[in-house]
């Protein structure tokens, strides 16, 4: 593919990024070496953009190291759910997802920076309709793919359909349609999610055939 236009969906990973109410707050502690710099990172698998592995909800779900990189790359669909509300329904989603096997979900928490307990949620109807869709990546740009009030039903739910979730991205610059996806998290042996950078190639195939961003 020859890309027109790369899309960074990361958030910046940096103090006063957005937390989740409970995680650790990300610290950065710059030291001078004389000749050279280095920083020390406090920070939690689920700091800033990152990726949910299956065990981050499941006792015997596959860690973040072991997640195949076929659902961490390829096409992928940008969904406008930014009139959707605090929930997103299947309703809102059921009809357009046919034809992709990875989806992102833009919802109206796209470029706000300070946490609301009330931000856009995947509703546990539409997470089961996910699960039996064939879908292998969800992304959204809310701090978490369901409810701040909720049990953990909609993660349990996608998860153990085998779908990788990555949260808090910023698609604020994105409209809907389809781009090349690449989501990779750090190589962190045994552990239950990770920061990652999230690409959206939006551009032509090797014909020069549009490609990207199709709505």
């Amino acid at each position: 593919m020859i890309p027109a236009r790369i899309y960074d969906v990361t958030r910046p990973l940096a103090p006063g990024c957005v937390v989740y109410p409970g995680d650790i707050v990300p610290e950065f502690r710059e030291e001078d070496h004389g000749k050279y710099r280095i920083t020390g990172l406090i920070l939690s698998s689920h700091s800033g953009t990152h990726i949910d592995a299956p065990s981050h909800f499941l006792e015997s779900g596959r860690a973040v190291d072991e997640l195949p990189f076929s659902a961490l790359m390829g096409w992928c669909r940008v969904i406008d759910c930014s009139g959707a509300g605090n929930e997103i329904t299947a309703a809102d989603i059921g009809g357009k997802i046919r034809g992709t096997d990875k989806i992102l979900l833009k919802t109206a928490f796209s470029g706000k920076h300070r946490f609301s307990e009330e931000y856009p949620a995947l509703s546990a109807e539409a997470s089961r309709v996910l699960a039996g869709e064939g879908i292998t990546c969800i992304g959204t740009d809310a701090p978490s793919i369901e409810g701040y009030r909720s049990g953990g039903e909609v993660h349990r739910t996608l998860l153990s359909a085998g779908m990788v979730i990555i949260e808090l991205l910023d698609l604020s610059e994105v409209r809907s349609g389809e781009y090349w996806m690449i989501a990779l998290p750090l190589r962190l042996r045994g552990c239950d999610g990770s920061p990652c950078r999230v690409l959206l190639l939006d551009g032509c195939d090797h014909d020069g055939t549009p490609c990207g961003g199709r709505t």
